[in-house]
């Protein structure tokens, strides 16, 4: 008998403090998301105006790629952590209080408040705001990154080298514009970078493309195809290690943003539980 009064205890206990109150208040979170979303654009555009998004991909002119590359990186760590921070705190002090819960449980609820922001925010970001933020990092940031990937990663149709192929000619006649001639030792170097090594075959037609549009003995057009693929392969290493060097740094900015979007909403949680009823 006494048993079951305590059962009836506590499940009136839970029926009067959990089942009626939600763990999640998702208009809290909901708003600060979309307020660390809002703060992300404002601050990328602060960033764009301030030139932390625009590279120069020549040396002495501008700022240096490297220079302006560590300044977008601590401007990108500055975004999160200002935006995170706000909305965690609005997600934590706008959130519904709970009442008869322990202090551990709330302490939680509050960092699991702040992370939830944090994620839907990302969320907005990349699916709704991604095109906004593109057009706010400025042309001569595409222009730039294209130039710096254009030779490892330029779109090439296996089919238009094989067609080449077809129709090269033993001996290699000047061309009068050179579009045509320019356009297949693109083709042709752009297939030798996406497998590592130019093959004979291909090194000494384009040495004979060289010789006969530059003028140059068969010698000096063959060096000059080693030196120019060795440039060319030498670029896109260096534009992957590039790309893989943002994204561990946007990775470890992410990671700061997502601790101070917890942290920030445990502070507005405290303060919003001390509120003084007047």
């Amino acid at each position: 008998m006494e048993e079951r009064t305590h059962s009836s205890a506590t499940a009136g206990y839970l029926t009067g403090h959990e089942s009626n109150s939600s763990g999640v208040s998702w208009a809290a979170v909901i708003g600060g998301a979309f307020v660390t979303a809002a703060l992300s654009l404002i601050l990328l555009a602060l960033g764009a105006g301030f030139g932390f998004s625009s590279v120069s991909p020549w040396s002495n002119v501008g700022a240096s790629a490297s220079t302006v590359g560590t300044a977008a990186i601590i401007w990108l760590i500055l975004m999160q952590v200002m935006s995170s921070s706000m909305g965690g705190y609005l997600a934590g002090r706008l959130r519904t209080k709970w009442a008869d819960i322990h202090t551990d449980e709330v302490y939680f609820r509050d960092t699991a408040h702040g992370f939830l922001a944090w994620a839907v925010a990302l969320v907005i970001t990349a699916a709704f705001l991604a095109s906004a933020a593109t057009s706010m990092m400025g042309a001569a940031a595409q222009l730039s990154a294209t130039a710096s990937s254009a030779g490892a990663e330029r779109e090439l149709s296996p089919n238009e080298y094989f067609v080449d192929a077809l129709f090269r000619s033993e001996s290699a006649r000047p061309d009068s514009n050179g579009a045509s001639v320019h356009a297949e030792a693109g083709r042709i170097l752009a297939n030798a970078l996406r497998q590592g090594n130019v093959p004979p075959a291909d090194k000494s037609y384009l040495a004979q493309l060289v010789a006969s549009n530059a003028g140059l003995s068969k010698t000096d057009a063959e060096k000059r195809v080693s030196d120019v693929f060795a440039e060319a392969q030498q670029a896109a290493n260096t534009a992957r290690k590039t790309i893989a060097h943002s994204l561990l740094w946007t990775f470890l900015a992410l990671l700061i943003g997502a601790f101070c979007a917890s942290f920030a909403a445990t502070i507005g949680g405290r303060q919003r539980d001390h509120v003084v009823m007047v």
